[in-house]
């Protein structure tokens, strides 16, 4: 099983201004998929979501790439 929290930290890191700042959590739901929570500083919630939500869903695209072998389920939420 991917580690789907260390692939979404690693993307999102690179996307911010304050990387030290970043937090991703990932948990495993009753039903089986893998919950994945990012955190960021208040000024870089706008540069993880970006226009119209295109990087956050670029992001959970990738979290669902990643999941497509293994037959996982994962979601991504930004706190």
């Amino acid at each position: 099983m991917p580690d789907y929290g260390s692939i979404v930290e690693s993307i999102v890191k690179r996307l911010v201004n304050q990387p030290d700042k970043v937090a991703v959590a990932s948990e495993r739901n009753e039903g089986g998929a893998v919950m994945v929570t990012i955190s960021t500083a208040p000024d870089d919630v706008g540069r993880v979501i970006g226009k119209r939500g295109i990087t956050i869903n670029a992001i959970r695209l990738v979290a669902k790439a990643a999941a497509v072998k293994p037959g996982e389920k994962v979601d991504v939420d930004l706190s």
